[in-house]
């Protein structure tokens, strides 16, 4: 009796919800989302938008899942669970889309960190225009933080130009944008955070060789879960950037093609004044 009371008495983790795909591969969406959360102390709750069918070496299919259905988990969270932090990733269907709109409206005081997964790791597509549209109009103005790649930027700006991009996306309400470097061909990955009030920072890292499966969904996760433990955003990101890197740096061979990033089982030291400009 008394370690039951000891444990309902402990004190509660910070909250994440993180919303988005299941992966059976175990690199990326929920996965992910959850290993991120563990590594920096958060509990991680979660709603699935969509199955997939994958494994490191890509996209087999893709499954849906009906608003309904993905409105009801957020709903069932968020009445139980003091949520800290929102994360959304994989959403794979335009008619997701008003529904997560409408339910963060609701919730304007937790932050929101989307990474728009328009593609896999591998280069598969599970996007289209109408989920692009929907997503311009109803989700990016919602977002504390967006997190994409550069394609993932120029395909929802709708422009081949940085610049043009970024205030495009600025220009629909997005607060805050971290254009990351995973996909350009430079020695280095530079990732790069604008806002529409301050010039940008840049942080830079060394590529490491090979490619990863995850480390998108790793990145805002991560991020969001440092956002639930209290930290401001330019901390968080920060700090999450350097998480990452060490994930790469110690990532393993789970599949046949893309490396997992390691996210849980090493140390990790935070220089937070070395990285950026």
């Amino acid at each position: 009796m008394s370690n039951l009371n000891s444990l309902s008495n402990s004190a509660a983790l910070p909250v994440l919800l993180a919303i988005g795909g299941h992966d059976p591969s175990g690199g990326a969406g929920i996965q992910a989302d959850s290993e991120a959360a563990a590594a920096v102390g958060v509990h991680c709750c979660s709603a699935i938008t969509c199955i997939t069918v994958q494994n490191t070496s890509g996209l087999r299919a893709l499954i849906p899942q009906a608003p309904e259905q993905v409105r009801a988990q957020c709903e069932a969270v968020l009445a139980d669970t003091p949520v800290a932090a929102i994360k959304i990733g994989l959403i794979g269907d335009a008619r997701l889309v008003p529904m997560l709109a409408a339910m963060l409206t609701d919730v304007p005081h937790i932050p929101v960190v989307f990474d728009p997964v328009l593609a896999t790791g591998a280069g598969d597509t599970v996007s289209d225009a109408a989920l692009l549209e929907q997503l311009r109009r109803d989700l990016l103005p919602r977002a504390t933080l967006l997190t994409p790649n550069l394609p993932e930027a120029l395909q929802l700006a709708g422009t081949d130009d940085r610049e043009l991009a970024v205030q495009r996306l600025l220009d629909v309400g997005c607060a805050h944008l971290l254009i990351t470097g995973t996909h350009d061909s430079t020695a280095t990955v530079i990732n790069r955070l604008y806002t529409a009030q301050h010039p940008p920072r840049t942080w830079s890292w060394p590529r490491d060789p090979g490619t990863f499966h995850g480390s998108g969904c790793t990145l805002a996760s991560a991020i969001a879960a440092r956002l639930a433990l209290g930290l401001t955003l330019e901390a968080a990101i920060s700090q999450a950037q350097h998480y990452v890197a060490a994930t790469l740096t110690h990532a393993y061979r789970s599949g046949k093609a893309q490396l997992t990033p390691r996210r849980l089982g090493f140390p990790i030291q935070y220089n937070t004044g070395d990285c950026y400009s």
